[in-house]
């Protein structure tokens, strides 16, 4: 109410021209149509036109498996693109505040975002804008008291379930009195330095045509700006679906691997490696014509390595110095293509061979044992390339490494090993 009557006050003095007003009912409140028909009243005394829609929400969250605060937002979205093209308006104005502005911001650091999510709303979005985007909620609803001015209240403003509300109704003030008076202007400030930063590192992923073609062009960009360009390819090939920080660093962790080939899942498609090349492509890994499975078993001598033509992989084996073998381990340890076991405890003579059902082992630092499929699962690794993940087992079939992932915590090296077992996974 206050953002309609400011700009009928620009309006009025030439500032700018009021197209009409738009409300959209998203259908989840009993009194939703008496917002929706006080909407429409103050249209008719402004002498605005009005356009008016609605959908089933609750609905369109359960049918597309979206979040109902998600599917609400886009629901909303695609009507005001409606409106704007109604009513050949250049903009469409909303009425987010400095306080929305730091709830936001607050709400993603919370849930772990990066620059994108922490830049919170921009002043202007496409042909969003948001010109009460500095003001205080308080000093706006001091200006509608000042002139009498009806407003309603969203009375599910009042439910501390939604994660929003409980920030605005717990969280801000509890900061605000024992931490900083100014916790407002402080976020708020934050998602303004978010902004810029962001808006740098879109103009330099831009200006320098940083593309994800292949590996070798993805690995030499700043990591900074490389999640930043693979999430922009992504984003492209997801068709309006949400790409989120986790998406990216999977996609990130299959380009950096030592393995030749591979795909994940992502939102509407797959990002799939073939060698050095990357390709996005609609649908899911899921989809493809489907194959019997693979099924290898090679032993592996010591020293000595066995090679995989089905993946285009080599794996090595050597003992060395536990000494040697923790060099061996810092030098390779971002890309985890090399793991340094003790050189007991295990029963010779080694073998590389896929997963078979039941396999389990325990992932290095975890107390218990863990399915092998739930641990493929958990990092991420798309169906169709569970099969080829190599293993390396002793006589026993005990697993000693998942190639490329996590050796187990029963042949960890410890502070008594003389000796050490290195084990290399390299692309042929």
């Amino acid at each position: 109410m206050a953002l309609a009557h400011l700009l009928r006050a620009l309006d009025a003095a030439g500032e700018l021209s009021v197209a009409g007003a738009a409300h959209f009912n998203h259908q989840l409140r009993d009194d939703a149509d008496r917002d929706e028909g006080f909407c429409r009243s103050m249209s008719a005394a402004f002498g605005w036109p009005f356009l008016s829609d609605r959908g089933d929400v609750r609905a369109r969250a359960a049918r597309e498996d979206r979040s109902i605060e998600d599917a609400a937002r886009t629901a909303r979205h695609e009507f005001l693109a409606r409106a704007r093209t109604h009513f050949s308006a250049d903009v469409v104005a909303v009425g987010h505040t400095r306080d929305d502005q730091a709830e936001t911001f607050l709400l993603r650091l919370l849930r772990g975002a990066g620059p994108r999510g922490l830049s919170a709303m921009h002043p202007r979005n496409g042909h969003i804008i948001r010109p009460l985007l500095d003001c205080r909620r308080a000093d706006l609803r001091a200006y509608l008291a000042e002139r009498a001015i009806a407003f309603v209240e969203d009375q599910t403003n009042a439910d501390v379930g939604i994660p929003r509300n409980r920030v605005r109704a717990e969280l801000l003030p509890l900061l605000e009195q024992r931490f900083n008076p100014s916790i407002i202007d402080t976020l708020a400030g934050q998602a303004e330095l978010a902004r810029d930063e962001w808006m740098w590192m879109i103009e330099e992923v831009r200006s320098q045509n940083l593309e994800v073609r292949s590996v070798a062009e993805v690995l030499a960009i700043p990591r900074a700006l490389r999640r930043l360009a693979v999430w922009l390819a992504m984003t492209e090939a997801a068709g309006g679906r949400t790409v989120s920080l986790d998406h990216v660093e999977a996609a990130l962790e299959l380009f950096e691997s030592s393995a030749a080939s591979g795909s994940i899942d992502a939102p509407g498609h797959v990002v799939e490696r073939i060698g050095d090349r990357i390709v996005l492509r609609k649908g899911r890994s899921s989809d493809a014509q489907s194959t019997e499975p693979l099924l290898f078993r090679y032993l592996l001598a010591i020293p000595g390595e066995v090679s995989l033509p089905e993946q285009g992989l080599v794996i090595s084996a050597e003992l060395a110095a536990a000494e040697a073998g923790v060099q061996a381990l810092r030098a390779n340890m971002r890309n985890r293509a090399t793991a340094v076991v003790a050189a007991e405890g295990w029963t010779a003579p080694l073998a590389v061979r896929n997963r078979r059902p039941g396999d389990r082992f325990r992932p290095f630092g975890l107390d218990g044992q863990k399915k092998l499929q739930d641990f493929l699962v958990d990092r991420k690794v798309a169906r169709a390339d569970r099969d080829r993940v190599p293993l390396v087992v002793d006589e026993n079939d005990r697993i000693l490494w998942v190639a490329g992932y996590e050796i187990d915590e029963a042949f960890r090296v410890t502070a008594a090993s003389r000796a050490v077992l290195i084990l290399t996974l390299r692309q042929v």
